[in-house]
């Protein structure tokens, strides 16, 4: 029996149980029906359905909250050794099942298992290291003045919604909610409706892990109704969402009038820019792993390549020749290095820049074909001939498609890189060590790496500018969202107050 013969087997027995009940949302520590019914999830490998969701509704958002609510007190106000211990059990818990989750994320999302066997790992890694900040979370300062001692502290803020994309679903849910766990707040998390099985595991997994019930909460549904819900609730404090700029901008304005904090990481159009004083093997080997792996379907890709024009011809032809060797294939298989696209609308929206890179001018020179006759398959795609004014250079097609566009000058590149509502990530690929300090410091993204790929480091700042987000995960800018200053100053001495009306 081949690998992936010996996977397909396995999933089918973690399935199983999906099969026969579907999959519940989890409110107060209870399995609960959706107030809307169900709806069918499917795979993208080859459109088959895998079970089906329970569909929220407003009610049960309500009901979710108002769990998280009752539930956040005692939370809070565990000790925070003991709060640490539960977190770390967590980790040890989905360490356990890893293979389990991998191979249900890539039969769910079309990921390759070569990219998610390691989801697990670092949904492990997400929750272990922000265990180990719980005990110093609410540390403060001590700031003296000449008639005061000030001191500060951090309070969680309260119960928090938390909404995660369909890509790479399990790591994005344990990357918000392991630092929301830690501060002490609550959680009611709306996963992706198209990629609704590692939420329900995780929900499983902390539970058993000894979470106290209605701490983490989980609603399945829709954007329009559940989504929208969460929102807007009250007893929801702030919103931390993963998702298209579109939708960070209609949830900002749903939360308005409750007056909601807001943590946005949404999408990007990423520069990689590459100086013919670069290590080129290298930089290739970079350029094509930021935007083929993980199906293209993540938001710090680097879908515009910026190639100075002296080594263009070079570069776009080994280029050429790598993505042609791509392996596309079932996600199962551990050789297979791209998978399917997640879903019918998503299939079609990337398949369209076939047709309009052909439009605008810009020439195909690898990919821009679909593969096979089921699933959600196409082969990895290079446009070439671009202009930064093109669609296919200024709009986020968040597949397995790359924008080439060539420079001359610095000046030139450093222009081409800024020209776009997005600024999330930026890539820089030189030896000379003056130009990176001048391009990193006018590049407007919110993350940059010279000479390298996106490594994730837990303690650093992720986030973007401009359309591509508000505000900064991981370290202890996670906890500055999940949790209230709070500023008490004590009178040092009898120092003279104004006296009024005496």
């Amino acid at each position: 029996m081949s690998a992936l013969e010996q996977n397909i087997e396995k999933l089918s027995g973690y399935l199983k149980r999906f099969k026969e009940t579907g999959i519940l949302n989890r409110i107060a520590g209870e399995d609960r029906a959706g107030g809307a019914g169900t709806f069918e999830t499917t795979s993208p490998v080859d459109k088959s359905v895998i079970c089906d969701v329970a569909q929220g509704t407003a009610d049960d958002i309500d009901a979710a909250a108002k769990s998280a609510a009752a539930a956040f007190p005692a939370w809070r106000d565990m000790p925070a050794t003991e709060r640490r211990k539960i977190l770390l059990n967590v980790a040890a818990a989905i360490e356990e099942r890893a293979e389990e989750i991998a191979l249900c994320e890539c039969w769910d999302t079309g990921q390759t298992l070569r990219f998610m066997s390691k989801a697990a790992l670092r949904g492990a890694e997400n929750f272990r290291y922000f265990a180990d900040q719980v005990v110093q979370a609410r540390d403060g300062q001590h700031l003296q003045s000449p008639t005061l001692m000030n001191i500060t502290t951090r309070k969680p803020i309260g119960p928090v919604g938390v909404i995660t994309p369909w890509n790479t679903p399990f790591m994005l849910s344990t990357w918000k909610i392991a630092p929301a766990l830690a501060a002490g707040c609550t959680v009611v998390h709306k996963p992706a409706e198209a990629s609704p099985l590692t939420a329900r595991l995780l929900v499983e997994i902390a539970e058993d892990a000894g979470l106290p019930p209605g701490v983490l909460n989980t609603v399945n549904g829709f954007g329009e109704e559940a989504g929208k819900a969460l929102t807007e609730h009250k007893a929801i404090k702030a919103i931390a969402f993963v998702g298209e700029s579109r939708t960070g901008s209609i949830i900002t304005k749903q939360g308005a009038d409750t007056l909601k904090r807001m943590h946005l990481e949404l999408g990007g159009k990423n520069p990689v820019i590459v100086f013919d004083d670069a290590d080129l093997e290298r930089a290739l080997d970079a350029v094509i792993f930021m935007i083929y792996s993980i199906n293209g379907e993540r938001c710090t890709s680097s879908s515009r390549l910026l190639v100075q024009d002296s080594i263009r011809t070079e570069f776009e032809a080994k280029l050429v020749e790598r993505v042609n060797n791509i392996k596309v294939g079932h996600p199962l298989d551990p050789a297979t290095e791209v998978g399917p696209l997640v879903t019918q609308e998503h299939f079609d929206k990337v398949t369209s820049y076939f047709d309009i890179a052909r439009d605008d001018g810009a020439t195909v020179a690898a990919g821009g074909v679909t593969v096979g006759e089921e699933g959600y398959f196409v082969r990895p795609t290079l446009f070439t001939n671009a202009t930064n004014d093109m669609r296919i250079a200024q709009e986020e097609i968040f597949g397995p498609v790359l924008t080439s566009i060539p420079f001359s000058t610095e000046e030139e590149a450093l222009q081409l890189a800024n020209d776009t509502d997005y600024g999330l990530t930026g890539y820089l690929w030189t030896n000379d060590l003056t130009r990176a300090l001048r391009i990193t410091d006018s590049l407007e993204a919110g993350m940059i790496w010279v000479n390298s790929e996106n490594v994730r480091h837990l303690p650093t700042p992720f986030g973007g500018v401009k359309s591509s987000g508000i505000g900064r995960d991981g370290g202890d800018w996670s906890f500055e969202f999940y949790m209230e200053q709070k500023h008490v100053g004590f009178a040092t001495g009898q120092h003279k107050i104004m006296r009024l009306g005496a």
